[in-house]
């Protein structure tokens, strides 16, 4: 990654009409319809955005859509990256530096995950406090790091403290149940094992998933505010552990999704 790819690739979305976004958002398996609220909508295939990655995975589309949302001008991204798909870390958070260098000033970053603390059901959003990195890497483990910021990025508060006390008082208000906590990110692609998730609930986390940690990690080394929640779609629990129902995951983050709109809409109107 260099940054004349990084000018190239915005320059693209810019003569695209890309002007100026506000709010970025990231959007996350089974959480597509927030694109459906946008309007003077441009949409930009990732296929044809210089040095752009490919979404593989099936239900991820593969597209930056930008647009005003709430009275702000937002870019969304439409289908992620992963690990587990066999890109390097900088290929997974290459748009969030693409989407700084348009303009963002803020990032919203949604994702489906499984529920470690039992408390916490199917169905339910937890807003994400705190993260524990178990991917074996970072993006920002390369040689010419320090061309783009930073090396040793502070990482106490990675998700804003502002923008998570609206968030939570939105919840309170719209009646809806958001829960706080800690967010583990795994490879992936296999689900966990019984005693992984035992691991998982011992060293602290509330929830597990195969993203957001890296586009986190990234936006903080560019000063990028970030909130995040995750859309809890089954239960880990070791005990009395099912076989994993991809379709019913997918079914239970399309029923879900509805209330994590509202709070990011709710959200970017209060920004």
């Amino acid at each position: 990654m260099t940054k004349k790819q990084l000018e190239e690739s915005s320059l693209y979305l810019r003569n695209k009409g890309f002007e100026s976004p506000e709010i970025g958002i990231l959007l996350g398996t089974g959480l597509g319809r927030l694109v459906d609220e946008i309007e003077s909508s441009v949409v930009a295939h990732y296929h044809n955005i210089p040095f752009f990655p490919l979404a593989t995975v099936e239900f991820h589309s593969g597209k930056l859509i930008y647009g005003i949302l709430e009275n702000k001008k937002v870019v969304v991204m439409q289908g992620r990256f992963h690990v587990y798909e066999g890109y390097e870390f900088d290929d997974v958070t290459y748009p969030i530096r693409v989407m700084r260098e348009l303009g963002i000033k803020k990032l919203f970053i949604s994702n489906a995950a499984g529920a470690i603390n039992l408390n916490f059901k199917k169905g339910d959003i937890m807003l994400i406090e705190d993260h524990i990195n178990l991917q074996g890497g970072s993006p920002l483990a390369f040689k010419n790091v320090a061309d783009f910021g930073v090396r040793f990025v502070d990482m106490s508060q990675p998700y804003d403290m502002e923008m998570c006390a609206k968030m939570k008082e939105i919840a309170v208000r719209e009646s809806i149940t958001l829960h706080s906590g800690v967010y583990a990110s795994v490879v992936g692609p296999q689900l966990e094992t019984k005693a992984e998730y035992r691991m998982l609930k011992t060293i602290g986390a509330d929830a597990v998933g195969m993203s957001t940690v890296p586009e986190v990690i990234v936006a903080n080394h560019l000063n990028l505010p970030v909130v995040a929640v995750s859309v809890l779609t089954d239960e880990c629990d070791p005990n009395n552990l099912q076989p994993v129902n991809i379709n019913e995951i997918i079914r239970i983050a399309g029923e879900t999704e509805p209330k994590m709109i509202k709070l990011f809409m709710e959200l970017i109107r209060e920004l």
